[in-house]
């Protein structure tokens, strides 16, 4: 178990493997647990590197700090800890939007990103009434609210132990992660998508309830080298639902990110 000390914030962390670095980032109350399917099958070729962001998981859940803003900062100052050479973020929902904000603050530290199923501009767009709704019930009941909303994450490929564990993962992160659902509401990337100058590969499941995948497909396209592939059968949790056909689809990513530096280191 290992923890690295980063803006005053203890961040539980797991490194495994050797090659090019790959960081995971979880979504929403969930932590780096999320990913195991993936560590076990990357870490025969990459160095792979799974985080707890801050609020969530085995990492402090401090009262104060929990924005966006925050937590890239984390990201940033834990690739600098770490001494990770420009590796790919690879970002589960609001995981995705730490990554991309990430690469566009310092794009020197980063080698390119893999948004899964990233939120992007719907809440700001399509979510607001829902955010809303769902602070207020969280605040008056965490857990009727959490065992409700949750198995709506998930398309028909997965289990029922797996959305009551995720649950219980929502349970056991902090509640002040939910200030990020007020700053969500704002949120619009879109007009920043041109300036983003490493290669980035979205990942979208086709039943994904939460966030449409007309929305992967936009940001695709605003970014200048952007792709997007749909997981055929997968809503919002993709890398756990279907985890045979989302490693293929991430190795196919980090191929594709890798072929596009080569490309522009040669230009």
């Amino acid at each position: 178990m290992s923890y690295a000390k980063v803006n005053g914030i203890e961040l539980f962390y797991e490194r495994t493997g050797a090659g090019d670095p790959v960081l995971f980032l979880h979504g929403w109350g969930t932590s780096g647990r999320v990913w195991g399917a993936q560590v076990a099958d990357l870490a025969a070729d990459h160095q792979v590197i799974t985080v707890d962001w801050r609020g969530c998981g085995r990492s402090d859940h401090p009262a104060t700090g929990n924005t966006a803003a925050d937590n890239v900062a984390d990201l940033l100052a834990l690739i600098n800890h770490l001494e990770l050479d420009r590796p790919v973020l690879v970002g589960s929902s609001i995981g995705a939007t730490f990554a991309l904000e990430a690469a566009l603050a310092e794009p020197q530290l980063v080698g390119g990103v893999v948004s899964v199923d990233g939120p992007g501009y719907w809440p700001s767009q399509g979510m607001t009434e829902q955010l809303r709704a769902l602070t207020d019930n969280l605040a008056a009941d965490r857990a009727g609210t959490l065992a409700g909303w949750i198995p709506g994450w998930f398309g028909p490929a997965a289990s029922p132990a797996l959305v009551d564990w995720t649950v219980r993962q929502a349970l056991d992160s902090g509640v002040f992660i939910d200030a990020l659902f007020a700053e969500a509401a704002a949120y619009d990337p879109r007009p920043r998508m041109a300036a983003l100058t490493v290669p980035a590969v979205f990942l979208h499941g086709r039943l994904d309830s939460e966030i449409p995948l007309a929305v992967s497909e936009t940001l695709a396209a605003l970014v200048p080298h952007g792709s997007l592939q749909a997981i055929e059968g997968a809503g919002h949790m993709p890398q756990q639902e279907l985890p045979r056909e989302f490693n293929l689809a991430l190795r196919a990513a980090l191929e594709r990110i890798a072929a596009g530096r080569i490309a522009a280191a040669a230009r």
